[in-house]
């Protein structure tokens, strides 16, 4: 799952595109910059991909945004093996657990600061995501584990059948 949002600073807008994996609610990877196009997408994607290495056949779901319609961005998911998943015009369910972390981001982090730069807001955002989100918040969704945590825990339990 795929999707953009943005996070204000005194120098302007910052963009975030995020990756998340809807089995471990994981963000598998991100990206910042100024500008909102092709290649803050593509930093996510192949940031997810140099860390977690998904199985070729992966679906990846993703708004209608020109960023993900983009060639350069078509072309890169064919190259990884992913098949691309688009919601309709007017859909905005398909999106709904990216958008719902989108709002725990803001609710509990970007809300409650004002970011006088947009350094200063990547630096709070990628520890937000790496340190707590992704290794510290509980989701009950998991169990009351955090994504990482709920991810070992699946491998742990995989090497024992195999055993």
């Amino acid at each position: 799952m795929s999707d953009i949002t943005y996070i204000p600073t005194r120098e302007g807008w910052l963009y975030l595109a995020g990756i998340k994996d809807v089995y471990s609610k994981e963000i598998v990877g991100f990206s910042l910059s100024e500008r909102m196009d092709s290649n803050l997408v593509l930093c996510a994607l192949t940031r997810a991909m140099h860390i977690h290495r998904p199985p070729v056949g992966l679906i990846l779901h993703s708004d209608r945004g020109s960023q993900y319609c983009s060639k350069l961005y078509q072309e890169r998911l064919k190259h990884y093996g992913m098949t691309c998943s688009m919601s309709r015009k007017g859909d905005c369910y398909d999106n709904a657990p990216m958008e719902s972390f989108w709002g725990l981001l803001k609710n509990e982090l970007v809300h409650h600061k004002r970011y006088q730069t947009r350094l200063e807001a990547v630096q709070d955002i990628t520890e937000y995501i790496e340190i707590f989100y992704n290794r510290q918040r509980r989701q009950a969704g998991l169990g009351y584990i955090s994504p990482v945590a709920f991810v070992q825990k699946q491998q742990d339990l995989s090497t024992q059948m195999a055993a």
